[in-house]
Order: structure tokens, then C-alpha cells, then sequence
């Protein structure tokens, strides 16, 4: 896959979590959240907690499922960006941590979404 089609793939993964999310009850904080070191994909809220989302998308799970790429330096990488996130934004609400997984059509329409709670 093409660097511009895998930035689409997850461009779209995205965008569907966000929907996905809002058509829940969760209002958007943040997308694409830069810190030092890294990025968060969305920063959510429901209720009273604040909910990092880390988003893969995948258009085939020969590799595997999206969410079980996220491996152990990545969640430690989220945990630290997710600090930073909460110090800059002065936050006191209780957080955890999502991931979506979105499996993509051939024909590039959004499948499978699921939303693990909680999930690391």
C-alpha cells in the first residue's frame, strides 16, 4: 500500500472513530494531538471522564486485528503523551484509555468498528 493510501486509510479510521465516538455520547476534545514524542489520535470525554482513543485502521487482518498492533512501547508512549496532554490542559477528571479498531472494505467503505473500553 502507498504511503498517501495508508495516510487516507487512516485519515478515514479516524474520522469514523470520531463519529463512532460522538454518535455515542462522547464529545471530540482533541484530534491529532501533538506532545513531545508523539501523537494522540483523539481525545474524548463522557460524563465526567476523559477517554484517550488510540485509532488503527486496517483494510485486510492478514496481519492481524487493528487494535492488537499496539504494542507495549506504544501504550507506554500514550500514557506519557496522556500526561503531558492532562498537565498542558490543567485536567482533574478521572482518564482512561480506549482503542477503536476499524476494518476498511475493499471498496473503502468503514466495516467493523470495535471499541475497546478500558483497554490498557
Amino acid at each position: 500500500m502507498a504511503a498517501v493510501e495508508a495516510r487516507n486509510l487512516g485519515k478515514e479510521g479516524e474520522d469514523a472513530a470520531c463519529n463512532y465516538l460522538e454518535g455515542n455520547g462522547y464529545q471530540i476534545l482533541s484530534r491529532n494531538w501533538r506532545g513531545e514524542g508523539g501523537e494522540l489520535d483523539v481525545v474524548a470525554k463522557k460524563g465526567t471522564t476523559v477517554v484517550f482513543v488510540e485509532v488503527k485502521s486496517r483494510s485486510t487482518s492478514a496481519f492481524g486485528e487493528p487494535e492488537e498492533s499496539i504494542t507495549v512501547s506504544k501504550k507506554r508512549r500514550i500514557r506519557r503523551l496522556a500526561l503531558e496532554y492532562i498537565e498542558e490542559n490543567l485536567l482533574e477528571q478521572d482518564c482512561r484509555f480506549d482503542v477503536i479498531g476499524i476494518m476498511v472494505k475493499s471498496d473503502g467503505q468503514i466495516g467493523e468498528i470495535r471499541h475497546i473500553k478500558g483497554a490498557f
